[in-house]
């Protein structure tokens, strides 16, 4: 069987191939559009199965240098960090940290779940996380990340497992999110108390998070980066004397330091930018993940994986339903935030604006949702989620 072993250069080139294949196929097939699909997990599904063919029939296998993975990695969960203003948390008031906190006791639950259902089949509990919040409060990014690092800690199949639970989590999220929403919202006729150009919307002011994109801008957001990655390397360093940690998590704590210092300061930070650089490094990132993926390490997990997806979802639903509903309200805003909550708790944010905005175009606005749902879900699970899963990893 040929061998091929691409160097770190050669693999960011296939990982950009594979990107323009997913962007081409999501383009062309409404099913993916539909659900969120990340274009780098379609091309890189796509590239995932051609080398198992390959592989299978003794053709062809292909391995990478992943340097680069490590460093797109590190810089996107970076710019998650630099996302983690407390000033906006403030702001918010009582609703966003109590959607906060149910977002982080679900994180806590698909773990235990996870874990425990890993024992019950007699696999490594670590195995659970694989299908717990890595892929699903945390999705494709979060599973690319730590599906390695459990690997390396002796997890056979982690990142396969956590790849492919994060695909479906996509496909769970939207498909639980509005059928719970509408139930409650005919069982106790519930309505929209705002009009579509109601005057009292809460919003957050575009300077509240972003800024005008010009070069001057683009290098400070890349020099923000590169002193939080570099001062991180020695915050992970202190912290992995206490515990094992991803090697990205010092970044992403020196750079929630640093924004939270800049806001007290009331001075401005490049936030679009910096958003913009840790967009394009997680879908290259993705693209590498995607390339490593070993498909024929799911075969023998088959069915723990079908029981422990259907836990999660059964969760999900049972969570989302009675806990995230009452605790927010029980009103009408609180059955959109349950909608959402299915479609970021299970997938990713887009997916629980995708859930909410099917509910909204129905029944009327939701404003609060629409302030509350991508604030945690776009700024603070992910760097609470790493730190719970962290922890998990740790003590099982």
């Amino acid at each position: 069987m040929l061998q091929i072993e691409l160097n770190m250069y050669q693999a960011v080139a296939v990982a950009a191939l594979v990107l323009l294949l997913g962007r081409f196929l999501v383009s062309k097939i409404p099913f993916l559009t539909k659900y969120c699909i990340p274009e780098p997990v379609v091309g890189g599904v796509v590239y995932a199965v051609v080398h198992l063919i390959l592989r299978s029939a003794g053709i062809l296998e292909i391995s990478f240098d992943n340097t680069l993975q490590s460093f797109f990695m590190t810089v996107f969960f970076c710019s998650v960090g630099y996302t983690a203003c407390f000033r906006l948390l403030k702001k918010g008031g009582v609703q966003v940290l109590l959607f906060l906190l149910v977002s982080i006791i679900m994180v806590a639950l698909q773990n235990g779940l996870g874990a425990i259902l890993a024992g019950a089949f007699h696999l490594d509990p670590r195995l659970g996380l694989a299908v717990g919040s890595i892929p699903m409060v945390g999705g494709h990014g979060t599973a690319g990340a730590f599906g390695p690092v459990l690997e390396e800690a002796g997890v056979a199949g982690a990142n396969a497992v956590a790849i492919a639970s994060a695909t479906f989590g996509l496909v769970a999220g939207c498909m639980i999110g509005g059928p719970l929403a509408y139930r409650r919202i005919h069982s106790l006729n519930l309505k929209s108390t705002e009009t579509a150009t109601g005057s009292d919307e809460i919003t957050v002011d575009k300077n509240e998070v972003t800024g005008a994109i010009d070069s001057r801008r683009f290098l400070d957001s890349a020099l923000y980066l590169a002193i939080a990655i570099g001062a991180g390397t020695i915050v992970s360093l202190f912290l992995n004397k206490l515990m094992t940690f991803p090697s990205y998590i010092g970044a992403m704590v020196v750079a929630a330091i640093i924004r939270n210092i800049v806001d007290a300061t009331h001075k401005d930070m490049p936030m679009e930018e910096i958003s913009t650089i840790g967009s394009f490094s997680l879908s290259l990132f993705l693209g590498l993940a995607m390339m490593g993926l070993k498909l024929w390490q799911l075969a023998e997990l088959a069915l723990p994986m079908i029981v422990m997806l259907a836990a999660q979802t059964v969760l999900m639903a049972i969570f989302a339903y009675f806990v995230v509903f009452n605790l927010l309200g029980k009103n009408y805003d609180a059955a959109v935030m349950t909608s959402g909550f299915c479609g970021f708790g299970m997938g990713a944010t887009p997916n629980a604006m995708a859930n909410m905005q099917a509910i909204t175009a129905k029944y009327g606005p939701a404003p609060t949702a629409y302030f509350v749902v991508p604030l945690v879900g776009s700024l603070f699970i992910d760097f609470f989620n790493a730190l719970i899963i962290t922890t998990f990893m740790n003590f099982l």
